[in-house]
C-alpha cells in the first residue's frame, strides 16, 4: 500500500506547530497503526532525521497512551478501537492520513504527538480512593454486591483514561472521565463513605485544569474506545447535587 501522511510536527509548547508529509509506499494491510509509525521512524532515522514523537506501551488497548487524532477521528475512524488496535486494512491504497495531536487546553503539546495529561491524574487523584481496611482479601460474601451494581461499576471502571472524550468533545470538557472515575467506586458499598466529598473533589480538581464544560453534545461516548455511556454523566450530576445540598462531609 501507498500511504501519503501529514503528521503534525512541533518541537514543544511554546515552538509553533506545522504538518509534515511523507510518502510510504511499502505499507502492509496487517500491520498496526503504530507499527506503520514504527517504519515511517525507521526510514527517518535512516535519512539522520528526527522521528516522530509518539506515545506507546501495552500496544494491547489497556493504556491508553497511544492518543492521537486520526483524519480528525480520535483514534482514527474505527469505532470502540484505541489506535493501536486499528489496522492499516482500515484504510486503502493511495489515501491520505492527517495525524495530529489530542486538542484541549488542559493537554499541553510535549513534542509531536504527545500531549501532558497528568490533568487527569490529578482529578483521579483528588477523590479516586476509599477508605475500608486493606491487606487480605475479604471473604467473598462479606459484602454483598448485587449483579446489576457489579456490572455498572464494570463498565465505569473500563476507562482507560486516554483522553479520547476530551480531544473529540468541542468543549474540551472531561465530564464523561471524570464521571467514570467517580462512578465505579460510588456505586459500590465500599465507595459509600466517601461518596459526597469524591464527587465534589473530583469535579472541583476537574474545573481547577480548565476542561470545558458539558453541553451534552454526545461526541464524547462516539469516541471512547471503551464504549463509555455518557448515562454515567447523569449519575455524576445527580450525586453532585445530592452532595452540594448536604451537610455531611
Amino acid at each position: 500500500m501507498k500511504i501519503t501522511l501529514h503528521i503534525w510536527r512541533q518541537k514543544d509548547s511554546k515552538s509553533k506547530g506545522f504538518l509534515e508529509k511523507h510518502l510510504l509506499d511499502n505499507v502492509s494491510p496487517h500491520m498496526s497503526f503504530l507499527e506503520m509509525l514504527d517504519v515511517l521512524n525507521e526510514s527517518l532515522v535512516s535519512g539522520g532525521k528526527e522521528p516522530v514523537a509518539f506515545e506507546h506501551d501495552c500496544r494491547e488497548g489497556i493504556c491508553g497512551s497511544c492518543s492521537m487524532m486520526i483524519n480528525g477521528c480520535a483514534h482514527g475512524p474505527q469505532a470502540k478501537t484505541t489506535a493501536c488496535q486499528l489496522h492499516m486494512r482500515s484504510f486503502k491504497d493511495g489515501d491520505s492520513i492527517y495525524i495530529e495531536p489530542w486538542r484541549a487546553k488542559a493537554f499541553p503539546i510535549i513534542k509531536d504527538l504527545v500531549v501532558d495529561r497528568n490533568s487527569l491524574d490529578r482529578i483521579v487523584e483528588a477523590g479516586g480512593y476509599i477508605s475500608v481496611s486493606i491487606g487480605a482479601a475479604p471473604d467473598a460474601n462479606s459484602i454483598p454486591v448485587s449483579k446489576n451494581i457489579a456490572d455498572t461499576a464494570m463498565d465505569a471502571a473500563a476507562c482507560i483514561g486516554c483522553g479520547a472524550c476530551v480531544a473529540a468533545c468541542p468543549n474540551g470538557s472531561a465530564m464523561l472521565f471524570t464521571a467514570a472515575k467517580v462512578a465505579h467506586l460510588n456505586v459500590l458499598p465500599q465507595g459509600q463513605p466517601e461518596r459526597k466529598t469524591r464527587v465534589k473533589a473530583m469535579v472541583k480538581q476537574m474545573d481547577e485544569e480548565l476542561f470545558g464544560g458539558c453541553t451534552n453534545h454526545g461526541e464524547c461516548q462516539e469516541a471512547c474506545p471503551k464504549g463509555i455511556s455518557i448515562d454515567f454523566i447523569g449519575l455524576l450530576n445527580r450525586d453532585y447535587l445530592k452532595a452540594s445540598f448536604s451537610r455531611d462531609e
